[in-house]
């Protein structure tokens, strides 16, 4: 990050600011920051412009400021990465566990669907975030929730064990899992992962994110 700062106002035929903007500004250190706070502040009053106090703020990025939904995170080599921030993220598991909730339909392909849609768009605009180990994480809370609504929709374990041998499941595998049916979340690890695979949701058009 460098410690010479350069600000672009943007003009307006008729000297007026259509919208709030807002400018995150980076520099080698606290003192720096401060400093280019103070003589931003002096350049935007002589331009009538009114700074919001509170959330104008020198701050280390260690301490998860955000600016369009990223915030930032330093590797161990001292590199300074983008990841999701916390809001955003929270706002993504709540979503998804909207559109996989047992009343979103009874058609795993049809629920894929509505959550490919979603899946594609976020991951667009939050592509640039690096951090694989985040992205894994996610990819397998998503199929665990996946698993475990296949099962609240099979229901009964006569169903469970039935749908399981046509999927491919040996009958051992079927009737352990088909044993347990009214333990929908925690009966979807394990020896469920075996059936309802990676590369059956890939079939079905699940995206992932890693």
């Amino acid at each position: 990050m460098s410690g010479d700062v350069h600000v672009r106002i943007c003009e307006h035929p008729r000297g007026k600011f259509p919208r709030v903007t807002r400018r995150n500004v980076y520099v080698n250190s606290q003192k720096a920051g401060e400093r280019v706070m103070k003589s931003l502040k002096r350049s935007y009053d002589k331009l009538r412009l009114k700074v919001n106090e509170t959330k104008s703020v020198v701050a280390s990025i260690e301490t998860g400021r955000k600016f369009l939904g990223y915030s930032f995170w330093i590797s161990k080599g001292g590199e300074v990465k983008l990841k999701v921030a916390d809001k955003p993220l929270s706002k993504f598991k709540q979503k998804v566990r909207e559109l996989t909730r047992r009343s979103s339909g009874r058609s795993m392909a049809n629920v894929i669907k509505r959550v490919r849609i979603y899946l594609l768009g976020w991951k667009a605009y939050f592509g640039k975030a690096q951090t694989p180990g985040i992205w894994r994480s996610l990819d397998e809370w998503l199929r665990h929730r996946l698993r475990a609504l296949q099962l609240k929709h099979w229901k009964q374990g006569k169903t469970v064990y039935r749908e399981l041998l046509t999927l491919g499941a040996s009958d051992i595998v079927a009737k352990r899992i088909a044993a347990h049916t009214s333990r929908w979340w925690h009966n979807s690890t394990g020896n469920i992962n075996r059936v309802l695979t990676i590369a059956y949701f890939d079939r079905l058009g699940l995206p992932r994110l890693s």
